[in-house]
């Protein structure tokens, strides 16, 4: 069974260093626009190792090249005899046999087909998929409803469920229409209410840095209204979705929302470096300056742009 990306796995693979053999990386795109069947992906990962199979490897010991042609035949098997693409959009491989390493991770959005070989893994195209939002909570909101989930590895996971069913038409009993309506309304109240402390008790516990409300247009402004002031600075958006949808629709519901927010946040941190570089100020840019500062213990955050491969 494959794993799914996060920081530990991230900083465990970061560690690795052959010692004895090669360490090599694979990459599948499942992109299911692209991959929709079983046999287009089969077609994708023996180009990809027939490639790599095919690929000059003079600098390498006798033992080495049997092992890293060893290590591809594992992964043909592995992909034939055990993968399960369960609503994966991409695959990521990383083996040394001669050290003793193998795992495989399923990835939650696309990413380019590739295959490298060398003394570490490598990581660039992981680091915006674990990075993408990870541990924003997302807070489904109606009249009954209270869930709450937290979006981690690419995966909504339920965190609370706070539902409260509220009475119906045949509970009226002898209370008048207009009576009986302030009372549900009073009840609806109150269990926004309660949901919104659950939010906010989450929020603190989990230190989380973005929240995705999803709800009709009818509860926004109403439980916007029950929201503390940090919660209502944390909500990035609302996001609609059918009243029974499941972890996996609700993320397609709410993807839009963090996509926009992250893009947001993007530009900010972007403007904020320009003003810095431009006066000179707290702001490196080049290979070897960021390095400088990197080793100093001086980055504060770092930008990078996707595709740009330079050796260490």
């Amino acid at each position: 069974m494959a794993d799914t990306v996060s920081w530990p796995l991230l900083r465990e693979l970061a560690g690795f260093r052959a010692e004895k053999g090669c360490a090599t990386t694979l990459y599948l795109n499942l992109d299911p626009s692209q991959v929709p069947t079983a046999g287009d992906a089969q077609t994708r990962m023996n180009a990809l190792l027939n490639t790599a199979e095919k690929t000059d490897r003079k600098d390498l010991t006798h033992e080495q090249r049997g092992a890293l042609k060893a290590d591809f035949e594992r992964i043909a098997r592995w992909f034939d005899n055990e993968f399960e693409r369960d609503g994966a959009q991409g695959m990521a491989v990383f083996t040394a046999g001669l050290d003793n390493f193998w795992t495989t991770i399923a990835l939650p959005e696309p990413v380019p087909d590739r295959f490298k070989v060398g003394r570490d893994f490598f990581l660039a195209p992981l680091v915006p998929v674990v990075a993408r939002a990870d541990g924003t909570i997302v807070a489904v909101v109606g009249r009954e409803q209270g869930h709450l989930y937290r979006l981690q590895a690419g995966r909504l996971r339920e965190i609370g469920d706070h539902f409260e069913e509220q009475p119906g038409r045949h509970d009226q009993g002898g209370w008048s229409q207009a009576r009986y309506q302030r009372h549900i309304e009073k009840l609806v109240q109150e269990h926004l209410k309660d949901v919104a402390e659950v939010l906010d008790r989450s929020r603190r516990r989990l230190q989380v840095p973005k929240i995705v409300l999803v709800g009709s247009e009818e509860m926004r402004s109403e439980f916007m209204d029950e929201l503390s002031a940090d919660v209502r600075e944390a909500v990035v958006g609302w996001a609609h979705a059918e009243a029974h949808a499941g972890p996996a629709q609700l993320l397609e519901a709410v993807m839009p929302v963090l996509v926009r927010a992250e893009a947001k946040d993007e530009a900010e941190v972007l403007a904020r470096w320009r003003e810095e570089a431009g006066r000179k100020g707290r702001a490196a840019s080049g290979w070897e300056p960021t390095l400088e500062a990197a080793s100093d213990g001086r980055v504060e955050l770092l930008l990078f742009e996707e595709g740009v491969d330079h050796p260490a």
